[in-house]
């Protein structure tokens, strides 16, 4: 009978996002050839893995079709040079893809089927937009089982604001503006770039190379902020500002049991602790890390001060608000998204879980004084999902 085992994160890289659209950088760049960029460079970076002794390979993606679709596990691990031997799947939890991917390699590391795996995601949102093609069942509306803009991710946070009247636009602006502040300093820092694997871009000027994301704004103010126009409602609260833009980009992660990882010579950047993934009203679904993170946090016999580093995935500056509140942290507080989140640098849907993880183990390296983190993100249709690592580099000082 198989063994329990520690299971920890090696190591996480992701491509630049881009913009979506005809004048995003990856255009005339396939989805699928994204995640394999990604995987490759995982791999290069990580030289002692021994390609047969991957067990797995599973690859997110919200909208699978066209060049994003084909069970992208399998034909990614084909495409990034991996044995036949290796297997690989696709999974799809809209946002939370790759935290899915993560959860679900790591439950098959911890439960002893697996020694080695590969988790990542990727949204093309600029060739595949979320839900194109989709045909939902007439009943949820018949029926009444969801709200009619359940499915309008930009309506659902402006019930949040209706929920919670503290949550006001100014907050979500000043947030959304530290958000970006946060990302430029993180560049400057060169925080940012070690993750990020380059890839060859073409456009009508010819080739290029994408080095860094295509959507921060460093430039921007409160007084620009506020005179943006609120597309989900006539007044309202949620602007292209202070929400994540629509993005191009995908994101890789070596996952292994400790055993393994020592036996191999790797280092690990975090240890998976718990998890948790859980359900709330689809027509508000930004609260859905509340329940989740309790959830995580209970199967880990922690509380919320245990959480020394937060890394929220800001789909909606409102969104990680209600959580801030719920939990009575701080809009300022420090240990929340140190260099910046996703109204900066993008959220490629799919692909963003491992893009908070790759934040998280980097500033674990930065703070030993810190124990444990968080990473959390709302999910549409009205879910959260939550993933509590520890610090290896944690030095026993609180």
């Amino acid at each position: 009978m198989a063994e329990r085992a520690d299971v920890v994160f090696v190591d996480g890289v992701r491509t630049p996002f881009g913009r979506a659209g005809e004048k995003g950088m990856y255009w005339n760049t396939r989805a699928d050839d994204l995640v394999v960029k990604a995987m490759i460079g995982l791999l290069e970076r990580n030289p002692n893995v021994p390609h047969d002794r991957i067990d797995d390979v599973a690859i997110a993606a919200t909208t699978q079709q066209g060049d994003q679709g084909l069970t992208l596990g399998r034909t990614a691990a084909l495409l990034a040079g991996l044995p036949q031997s290796v297997p690989g799947f696709a999974i799809d939890r809209m946002c939370a893809g790759a935290m899915t991917a993560v959860t679900t390699m790591g439950s098959a590391i911890g439960f002893g089927a697996y020694d080695l795996a590969i988790a990542g995601g990727v949204e093309h949102m600029g060739r595949h937009p979320m839900g194109f093609g989709a045909d939902p069942n007439p009943r949820f509306l018949a029926e009444k089982l969801v709200g009619e803009d359940a499915l309008v991710m930009g309506a659902t946070a402006e019930r949040i604001h209706d929920r919670f009247p503290q949550l006001t636009k100014e907050r979500s602006d000043r947030f959304a503006l530290r958000s970006q502040q946060k990302v430029a300093a993180a560049y400057a820092a060169g925080a940012i770039q070690p993750d990020l694997i380059p890839v060859a871009i073409r456009s009508e000027s010819g080739w290029g190379l994408a080095t860094k994301d295509e959507a921060p704004r460093p430039d921007t103010t409160m007084e620009g902020l506020a005179g943006l126009r609120t597309p989900f409602r006539p007044h309202g609260r949620v602007t292209a500002g202070n929400s994540s833009g629509l993005n191009d980009g995908a994101t890789a992660a070596l996952l292994a049991s400790a055993e393994t990882a020592s036996e191999l010579g790797l280092t690990a950047k975090m240890r998976l602790v718990s998890f948790a993934f859980a359900g709330v009203e689809p027509e508000i679904m930004g609260i859905g890390p509340v329940p989740s993170t309790e959830k995580a946090l209970r199967k880990a016999g922690l509380g919320i001060d245990d959480i020394g580093l937060f890394e929220l995935n800001e789909a909606f500056a409102v969104q990680v608000l209600s959580f801030l509140d719920h939990f009575g942290i701080d809009d300022d507080d420090p240990r929340v998204n140190e260099y910046g989140g996703a109204i900066a640098i993008g959220h490629p849907l799919a692909s963003s879980g491992v893009r908070l993880m790759n934040q998280l183990a980097r500033q674990f390296g930065e703070h030993p004084e810190v124990r444990y983190g968080l990473t959390a993100m709302c999910i549409g249709l009205g879910q959260g999902g939550s993933v509590v690592w520890e610090n290896p580099n944690w030095n026993g000082k609180a």
